[in-house]
């Protein structure tokens, strides 16, 4: 497993299979916020860099969506953190098996019933600030896909929102995106932020990727 400082609070933690899988680890007052959990086999690898960062117990997970190569080291890690898992109230029936993720012939329960909970929202439906990290709602690439903008850093932690090629935006993967119109359409949310850098799960890093938004909506959209 590689380990990248991204900014001042964020690490990227990156394992390979067939193509780059990444978690993130923010770093707050309180301890460490561990944003997706990857695969089963990185469960070692990311015990072992929290443990080395000396920068606090896991205090939290913090799920983009549910897709089984996001929430696969949730239980080896609960194993020795007992720590709250969170979603959005979304993504959970889908997740848990209840629905069958879009285009899915079968449901998939990737995380058992219970075992998350919804990110809390206000009374107007927006997502509330959680350890650093502002959530907003981007679905398309799943029902409750979301993405975490730590607003400090001014990093954006995009999920499967995007995947990208020699630093340019491209499309999440078709194979795996229920919704690639709705995926497009949610990117805007970039433009919106303008962050620094943009980082995604299954490929490198973007750098001023609001100014980048505009061409991709329209190249796919």
């Amino acid at each position: 497993m590689k380990a990248e400082q991204v900014s001042e609070h964020i690490w990227s933690l990156k394992s390979w299979l067939l193509i780059p899988v990444r978690v993130w680890v923010v770093t707050t007052d309180d301890g460490v916020t561990l944003v997706d959990a990857g695969l089963p086999f990185m469960t070692t690898g990311i015990l072992r860099f929290i443990d080395g960062l000396n920068a606090g117990p896991l205090q939290r997970i913090l799920l983009t969506h549910g897709h089984s190569d996001h929430v696969g080291a949730i239980r080896g890690i609960l194993d020795r953190y007992a720590v709250p898992v969170y979603a959005h109230r979304i993504e959970i029936p889908y997740m848990e098996g209840a629905l069958p993720y879009p285009r899915r012939k079968k449901p998939e329960r990737n995380v058992a019933k219970g075992l998350a909970a919804p990110l809390a929202e206000s009374p107007d439906g927006q997502l509330e600030p959680i350890a650093g990290l502002k959530p907003y709602l981007t679905p398309g690439h799943s029902p409750g896909h979301v993405v975490y903008y730590h607003e400090q850093d001014r990093v954006l932690l995009a999920g499967d929102l995007f995947t990208s090629k020699n630093g340019q935006l491209r499309r999440p993967m078709p194979m795996f995106t229920a919704d690639m119109a709705e995926a497009v359409k949610s990117s805007a949310i970039v433009q919106e932020l303008m962050p620094r850098r943009l980082e995604v799960c299954h490929s490198g890093p973007v750098f001023a990727a609001g100014e980048q938004v505009a061409e991709y909506m329209r190249m796919y959209g």
